[in-house]
């Protein structure tokens, strides 16, 4: 069990005031659930901020980006009795995206956090997975719970964790339109320079800025490197009940692929995937969007052109898939000095093991539990906390990097002999849906602070 004092011992800046710039926003569900209206919190922060000189503010622990992986990190080290500012570049909290698919390695983490229940109560539980052919014949079925009888699997809506999480936090604890423009070393602290020129002096700051990372690039990781294949993705919205069973459902072409699975009673996510040269040039119109989408599944089962009709048009998004291979010695520790990082900002990885958002929800629980351990020890403790994060951690996100990325290669196969092997030989007969699953695998006790 994670236990650890209320007090910051060596972290114990007396608390001032909250960034100009600390707004929060509260999103409201309309009948199709995307509208959003903003309130600003009155109560006072609970983040440690003092003036260290003229035109420079004094910060414990800074965590960059307030996404899965931040907000994760956040709600741990408060459980934890350890106090951090969250520095958002965004005017609110960034709930753009659909759904994602967390198995039971990210549910046992929310439940350490004290979000699980919550969040179960809003989403359907995926009883199994049917694959099928383009031509809509069936290659393959299972159950989960005849796999692995501890297995979950539910799709929750992206926005609907990041509401989930912040509402764990202290008011103020997150400071919106504070995005990150330089990182410098200053002896033990990093100094941290936002765009809009206020500059804090952090003694710990945490990366959780996801893909494009700036933390990242400042500690010498390399970008992202495209996969070759893009994605779509969408809501589709049911007013009256989705009709779907609770199952995944995925449909396999030539170098492309398809699938929707149902997220709540009147919602289901869907996603297609395809081969590209390139990433092709950034489209922001929905309505375009969605066009291309269905140019893609023009030759494909009715259903899934019915679903991606009925999706609104706001929720539409495409994304080019990228990962980052953290190989040994050539790339970078997860940390330098006092500066780690976490989730996609340290291990961006293709979505095709469904293990992007667990892995940033287990970092976060590891993370801030070796933190809170090193902080009862004293400030030598910090570094060699963060050098055990990354070594416990990396080998197990490099070999699921890989493994997903190897995965993806092999369902956007579009040679049609082999193609044909796939759907005959290797899914239905060769794939053992068990050692699959044995990734999900991860264990961690509640985050419980001494008093």
């Amino acid at each position: 069990m994670v236990i650890a004092t209320s007090s910051l011992l060596y972290l114990n800046s007396p608390i001032s005031r909250p960034l100009n710039n600390s707004r929060s926003r509260e999103f409201l569900r309309s009948p199709s659930g995307f509208r959003v209206r903003t309130r600003t919190r009155t109560k006072p922060a609970s983040v440690s901020i003092t003036r260290a000189e003229a035109g420079m503010q004094k910060e414990d622990i800074v965590i960059v980006g307030a996404g899965i992986a931040g907000l994760a990190t956040a709600v741990s080290l408060h459980r934890l009795g350890i106090r951090s500012v969250v520095l958002e570049q965004a005017e609110s909290l960034r709930t753009g995206g659909t759904s994602l698919t967390l198995f039971k390695n990210g549910w046992r983490v929310l439940d350490a956090i004290g979000v699980g229940s919550d969040l179960r109560s809003q989403f359907v539980e995926i009883q199994g997975m049917v694959v099928k052919a383009e031509d809509g014949r069936e290659l393959r079925s299972f159950k989960f719970k005849d796999e692995d009888q501890s297995q979950e699997v539910r799709a929750v809506e992206r926005r609907v964790l990041l509401e989930t999480l912040a509402d764990q936090l202290p008011p103020k604890a997150i400071t919106f339109s504070s995005k990150l423009a330089k990182i410098e070393a200053v002896k033990n602290e990093t100094l941290l320079e936002l765009m809009d020129g206020t500059r804090l002096l952090a003694k710990i700051v945490i990366g959780c800025d996801g893909i494009r990372s700036l933390v990242a690039k400042w500690m010498g990781f390399s970008e992202p490197k495209y996969v070759g294949h893009c994605a779509f993705r969408g809501l589709a919205f049911y007013p009256d009940g989705q009709p779907y069973e609770p199952r995944v459902n995925y449909i396999y072409g030539r170098g492309l692929r398809a699938g929707y699975v149902p997220v709540s009673s009147t919602k289901v996510y869907w996603f297609i995937c395809y081969n590209s040269q390139s990433p092709g040039p950034k489209i922001t119109d929905p309505v375009l969007l969605k066009r291309q989408a269905k140019e893609l599944l023009r030759n494909w089962p009715a259903e899934l052109l019915n679903i991606v009709d009925i999706t609104p048009d706001e929720t539409v998004i495409k994304t080019p898939l990228v990962d980052r291979w953290l190989w040994p010695v050539a790339s970078p520790p997860a940390s330098s000095g006092r500066v780690v990082l976490v989730g996609d900002a340290w291990h961006p990885m293709t979505p095709n093991l469904g293990q992007g958002a667990c892995c940033a929800l287990e970092d976060a629980v590891v993370l801030a539990s070796k933190l809170a351990s090193a902080i009862k020890s004293g400030p030598t403790s910090v570094d060699d906390a963060f050098q055990e994060y990354g070594s416990e951690r990396w080998p197990r996100i490099f070999p699921l990097t890989i493994r997903a990325n190897l995965v993806g290669s092999l369902l956007q196969w579009d040679n049609p002999v082999v193609c044909s092997a796939r759907d005959n030989v290797i899914v239905p007969k060769l794939v053992n849906i068990g050692s699959m699953l044995e990734h999900t695998n991860f264990d961690c006790e509640p985050l419980i602070v001494k008093a």
